[in-house]
């Protein structure tokens, strides 16, 4: 048996054995893999569905639950990256506007005000870096209702599809944990290439400054 089924049982035996407490577990499970990543809180969803096709738990206190858990490790992770932010601020501003550290975060948060709408919508589809997302929002200051605002709308589409995922699978157990594990695997190696493409990017981009600064230096 593999740790995912285990896990898998652990839950299953724990929600027939806490009746009307069921969905609270389910909010804190969702709530804690924005604390701890390597949580498998997909897995919690896509179980949350099998339970309410065995009755054990009503189909909108399913939806509901997971979903209001994600939205408040989301407020939680916001709220540290908003403390983290200040504490950058307050550091680039020792060392002056004009400084490396100053400079750095500024392009890293107007970056992140750029693009941070699309990650927030996007963050549920993107196992183990959810948490960190939100994190980076409030340390660039995205305003809370924003951030969950558009959290919410990612959480409430992800645990839709897991949702049916889990009512078409309900039958058969397995199936529907290695359904979970595969995507997990599959965004995972998706993750590692667009970090590796990025990576190239930036040093591409560096070495060709690198030569056009040369070039200037040898014409002048």
């Amino acid at each position: 048996m593999t740790p995912l089924q285990r896990l898998a049982d652990a839950l299953a035996a724990l929600v027939s054995t806490t009746g009307p407490y069921a969905p609270g577990i389910l909010f804190f499970a969702t709530l804690v893999e924005y604390v701890f990543p390597p949580f498998p809180g997909d897995l919690l969803v896509v179980l949350g569905a099998w339970y309410a096709v065995e009755g054990a738990i009503s189909w909108p206190l399913t939806f509901v639950s997971v979903t209001a858990g994600g939205l408040a490790g989301a407020w939680l992770d916001h709220r540290v990256g908003a403390a983290l932010g200040r504490r950058l601020d307050a550091r680039a501003a020792r060392h002056g506007a004009l400084s490396v550290q100053a400079q750095r975060l500024a392009r890293f948060e107007a970056s992140y005000r750029r693009w941070g709408g699309w990650l927030l919508v996007a963050n549920r589809f993107l196992p183990g870096v959810r948490a960190f997302i939100f994190v980076g929002a409030g340390a660039s200051r995205i305003p809370l209702r924003r951030v969950l605002l558009l959290g919410g709308l990612s959480a409430a589409l992800w645990n839709a599809v897991l949702l049916a995922a889990g009512a078409f699978l309900a039958h058969n157990q397995e199936e529907l944990i290695q359904l979970v594990h595969r995507y997990t695997r599959a965004a995972w190696v998706a993750l590692g290439a667009g970090a590796l493409l990025w990576a190239l990017g930036i040093a591409w981009r560096r070495a060709a400054r690198r030569r056009a600064a040369a070039a200037g230096e040898e014409e002048a």
